[in-house]
């Protein structure tokens, strides 16, 4: 019993490391940039983050007035695009960015603390290798069927989140929270696919309507 204990501690150790190894995505960053001599950068805008970019395939054609590149790695947190900044951000010198991070974050334990001393290292390095006028955009986190027992930390989260954008110069927040609830504020459980965490075409077209006004 002894020995089936320690193998299941040491399971789950290896597990919590690897979680927490940006190099899992390797492979997944370098097939993203693989194609990269066919974008065109001119007043280009990044979406990256984890799978709720990822999976959003109809990025251009929601935005079709705008020269929008999807670069999001799904089951990302906030720390492993600190990692891949250069890959995914800084090599295409975009004029905006839009992030969605700390969603698997929250789910895997990580404190706000955390999150946002990662955020903060993200966004020094955008400001040391890109112009200050570059836009940086933090979406906020959604709200899920799947993750709604977590709810009062990701709304503590968000809010932390946003005040902490208010003391940086061109970093900016967008609620995609709120849209997300019915009137008695609970999460709307038609937006979502079956795994009842990832959205459907109508939880992106919140997002849109919440986004459009931050491409202006």
């Amino acid at each position: 019993m002894r020995k089936i204990l320690y193998v299941l501690f040491f399971q789950c150790l290896a597990i919590m490391v690897m979680a927490q190894d940006p190099l899992r995505f390797q492979n997944e960053v370098n097939n993203l940039v693989a194609g990269d001599s066919l974008v065109k950068k001119k007043k280009l805008i990044v979406f990256t983050g984890s799978s709720s970019i990822r999976i959003w395939n109809d990025l251009k054609t929601d935005f079709p007035n705008h020269n929008v590149l999807n670069r999001g790695f799904g089951g990302s947190e906030m720390s492993d695009l600190v990692y891949f900044a250069k890959p995914l951000i800084l090599n295409y010198k975009p004029t905006a960015v839009f992030i969605y991070e700390g969603d698997n974050d929250i789910s895997a334990g990580r404190s706000v603390e955390v999150i946002l001393a990662n955020a903060d290292k993200l966004v020094t390095q955008i400001r040391q290798q890109l112009p200050a006028k570059v836009k940086i955009i933090f979406i906020s986190a959604k709200p899920s069927v799947a993750r709604w027992q977590l709810k009062t930390k990701y709304e503590d989260f968000n809010r932390q989140l946003k005040q902490w954008t208010t003391t940086k110069k061109n970093v900016l927040y967008v609620d995609v929270w709120t849209p997300m609830l019915d009137e008695k504020g609970e999460v709307q459980k038609d937006l979502f696919m079956t795994d009842n965490l990832h959205m459907n075409r109508k939880g992106y077209d919140l997002w849109k309507k919440a986004i459009s006004p931050y491409l202006k």
